[in-house]
């Protein structure tokens, strides 16, 4: 049975409910039926594919022209469990947005253009996840930066225009590089096709294709916010809605680190740059944490530590091995839920608290136990306590590292332990000042709703299953890294001639070129003068 219709939905449904739920801006309500719908469908039918392509990648030629002419959408291990994943992520979030809305009125809020944006953003992670070419993904980033920067800026207030621009700004400089990237690609080889490129990269000068490398591990690198690339991030983020800040801080980040995994496996296998990768995971890791235990902002200390954390999920990619990019591929899905997590419970703190300054804030934990359970559980995960989930993708990174034996690898795997450690102390001292330092008699004496709650308990039930199954979810990570290492499993699904149509690409040398002699003689024949 074929289940190539399963692939495009998770594209085609946020796409189709974004302009269903802009052409009801008048109807509210109907809007979040409908964007809830949507998501829910996405959760199912991803789950579904992650299914599926356990078997093998499905592909799926748009408008019916093959690969690598037409633009392919490639179901594989790695974008179904990205995509499982995400779109859990993007449903807590939208209901728990949705709680919010009903919980303060929604008579100032933009609900009519939000619901529409955040819809395109599900749609444009979809795109970048599943694409087969390299332009793809590009369209997919613009998306996200696109939608990102209209949730970024909703109210707008002084601070969360400057946060924009500044996300803007970014963003746009990392579309640049990574445009400049696809053209100068595409002039060397011929081809954006995924597939098509890891052959023929491979086959052009090697300085060439270094330069190109470095050029698109720029471009991702700052999506990504590896150091020194992430200074944007923790100015950018916490002026947002909570909502907002939730899931641009557990998702967004890593579709940067989605592209990196993809295409340093795929179209750079030789790992001329792990070394250097390696280099940058550390600081990353270690200038991130240090970045959050300075902090005295709750959320600004959280997006200090996101920075951090992508820096151990670099360091399995570089590694080059297999059990090292299971790890990372484990650590990414552990971290997504889990920064989600907190960061939805940071606004249950702010609504309780009436500040997320961490001097401000005490004795959170007399007049809310039942919130510093909800934060305590997933912080713990965060620090990588035993037995969480982010414990077992600590592990694995440092047995991978261990198992090359080699003095840099050995340095990783200290850095780790020491970052590991410091985010320890980072989220030790918010829960203490938080929840158990003396608090201010200003305390609002307001009720959680439940509303707001339920989602951010149902996402912390989510990273406890992740820890409960982690062993099927590590074995799932481990053949998806199997697989991409494997780069002939990519190429003969998207290649393979077997039921695609007989499409040619240019060659990598450019067209041929024309016989004047011949156009002449034709010119001639039909009376043509010049």
């Amino acid at each position: 049975m074929s289940y190539t219709w399963l692939v495009p939905l998770p594209v085609m449904i946020p796409l189709f409910a974004a302009g269903l739920a802009l052409a009801l801006y008048r109807r509210p309500r109907l809007q979040q039926v409908i964007s809830v719908v949507a998501l829910m469908l996405m959760v199912v039918f991803s789950a579904w594919l992650m299914a599926v392509v356990d078997a093998g990648p499905i592909v799926v030629n748009s408008g019916g022209w093959a690969a690598p002419v037409g633009v392919a959408l490639v179901g594989d291990r790695l974008s179904a469990l990205m995509l499982t994943v995400s779109s859990t992520v993007l449903l807590s979030v939208m209901v728990y947005s949705i709680g919010q809305g009903i919980s303060d009125g929604n008579h100032k809020a933009p609900v009519s253009i939000y619901h529409p944006t955040y819809l395109a953003l599900a749609a444009g992670v979809s795109n970048a996840f599943l694409a087969g070419d390299l332009f793809s993904i590009y369209v997919g980033f613009e998306m996200l930066l696109v939608a990102s920067y209209v949730l970024l800026t909703l109210g707008g207030t002084f601070e969360r225009i400057r946060a924009g621009a500044i996300y803007v700004v970014v963003g746009l400089l990392s579309s640049m590089i990574f445009l400049t990237a696809l053209a100068m690609i595409h002039a060397a080889t011929g081809t954006m096709n995924l597939a098509q490129l890891s052959v023929r990269l491979a086959e052009i000068d090697p300085d060439v294709a270094l330069v190109l490398q470095i050029l698109l591990l720029l471009g991702f690198g700052i999506k990504a916010a590896i150091f020194p690339l992430s200074s944007w991030l923790p100015d950018s983020y916490p002026t947002a809605p909570a909502p907002v800040t939730a899931v641009f801080a557990g998702l967004l980040t890593k579709v940067g680190v989605y592209a990196i995994m993809r295409t340093q496996t795929l179209l750079f296998p030789s790992g001329r740059l792990d070394d250097a990768l390696m280099w940058l995971a550390l600081a990353t890791m270690i200038i991130g944490i240090l970045g959050a235990v300075t902090q005295n902002d709750i959320k600004r200390l959280l997006s200090f530590t996101l920075v951090s954390h992508i820096g151990y999920m670099v360091f399995g990619i570089a590694l080059g091995s297999k059990i090292g990019l299971g790890a990372a591929i484990f650590y990414v899905a552990h971290h997504i839920t889990v920064q989600t997590t907190l960061f939805l419970i940071v606004g249950l703190i702010e609504r309780r608290g009436g500040t997320t300054s961490l001097t401000r804030l005490g004795g959170l934990a007399k007049v809310a136990p039942g919130l510093a359970v909800l934060f305590f559980i997933p912080a713990m995960n965060l620090a990588g306590i035993p037995p969480f989930s982010g414990f077992l993708g600590k592990v694995g990174l440092l047995e991978a590292g261990a198992a090359q034996d080699r003095p840099l690898a050995w340095v990783l795997v200290i850095g780790s332990v020491v970052a590991s450690l410091l985010t320890l102390y980072a989220i030790v001292k918010a829960w203490n000042k938080a929840f158990w330092q003396p608090g201010t008699d200003d305390v609002p004496d307001v009720k959680l709703p439940r509303i707001m709650v339920g989602p951010a308990a149902a996402l912390l039930l989510v990273t406890l299953a992740i820890t409960v199954f982690a062993g099927p979810l590590y074995d799932y990570a481990n053949r998806a890294a199997t697989t991409m290492m494997d780069s002939r499993n990519y190429v003969d699904a998207v290649l393979s001639p077997e039921g695609r149509g007989d499409g040619h690409s240019t060659d990598k040398d450019g067209p041929g070129r024309v016989d004047e002699s011949n156009l002449r003689d034709a010119d001639a024949e039909e009376g043509v003068v010049s």
